[in-house]
């Protein structure tokens, strides 16, 4: 029998405990939960330990204060940093991100320079693009978790739209992780039939917006966005650890794909366990790539706005 792989979540606040909840539920591999707090991580990896006790899933779970204990690491998750609150923008938390996920990311290379890094942290492309600054890792190893949220928030819309099974609906977003986003009504599909046709044209439009302001609403609602997101990030972790090699919407490296470069943003990708695998190009019309590269340049601005790093 294979060893089993070794995940670490930097950061066990709400979302992260509920991503380590998921991971341990389906067994992906042993945990190592790091936090700044004394007593967190270890009261979460003792109350998750005797959850999977009884349900007999069969995983090791740590709890720790220290770096060092994420040493072996297969893939590491980080989702240390603040969180966003009721009004602010994504892009709001930079620079107070930045030093953070800085750090992180140096003690990565220090522990576990053999992971693959997985980002959370907001705003999602630009801390995925500073992630591999510091790691100086090779782009496929280090993505974010984006499209994978918006998605499924897209998916959500257009299913109550049509009154059918969630299951039956392929929802397709890329772009910035944030107001910028670009959800694709023509790539997104209800059993292989694009939703243009089956939705009028103040349909779509209403399920794209409701999907780019979604977050805002839910943080206003009951202060962070948990459930969906500790989803979304659960199916990356397994398409990692299981070499699922799944299509998924997520922040990866772009090197000439789309016609861009040194750039992280939003596409759909081959994930595995050597990270980001393929880009998928997609055809895009005009109006589809003016929206997109726009978009970009979002991404791109902010990244400007860096401290630590240059950007080329």
């Amino acid at each position: 029998m294979s060893a089993r792989k070794l995940i670490s979540i930097i950061g066990t606040g709400k979302l992260g405990s509920a991503v380590a909840l998921q991971v341990a539920q389906r067994e992906l591999g042993d945990l190592r939960l790091i936090d700044i707090i004394q007593g967190l991580p270890q009261g979460e990896a003792l109350d998750l330990g005797q959850m999977a006790a009884e349900q007999g899933a069969d995983v090791d779970i740590v709890g720790s204060n220290d770096y060092k204990d994420i040493a072996g690491s297969d893939l590491v998750v980080v989702i240390g940093g603040l969180g966003r609150k009721p009004g602010m923008t994504r892009l709001d938390l930079q620079e107070k991100n930045e030093a953070i996920i800085r750090d992180i990311n140096e003690k990565i290379v220090e522990y576990a320079p053999k992971t693959l890094v997985l980002m959370v942290t907001n705003p999602l492309d630009v801390m995925t693009y500073l992630a591999w600054k510091v790691t100086g890792f090779e782009p496929a190893r280090v993505f974010g978790q984006s499209g994978m949220l918006d998605t499924m928030r897209f998916k959500y819309f257009i299913a109550k739209a049509l009154g059918v099974s969630r299951s039956s609906v392929q929802a397709v977003v890329i772009g910035e992780h944030g107001d910028s986003m670009v959800p694709l009504p023509r790539f997104s599909t209800v059993s292989g039939v694009p939703i243009t046709d089956l939705l009028s044209p103040t349909q779509v439009n209403e399920a794209v917006e409701r999907t780019r302001k979604i977050a805002a609403e839910v943080i206003a609602l009951k202060g962070a966005t948990i459930y969906a997101p500790a989803n979304g990030i659960t199916r990356m972790v397994e398409s990692v650890i299981k070499d699922k090699k799944m299509v998924l919407c997520l922040t990866a490296h772009l090197n000439g794909e789309y016609g861009l470069k040194d750039v992280y943003v939003d596409v759909p990708a081959v994930l595995g366990a050597r990270g980001v695998e393929r880009v998928i190009e997609l055809r895009l019309n005009s109006e589809e790539r003016a929206a997109f590269l726009k978009s970009v340049e979002v991404v791109k601005t902010a990244c400007g706005y860096l401290k630590t790093v240059k950007v080329s």
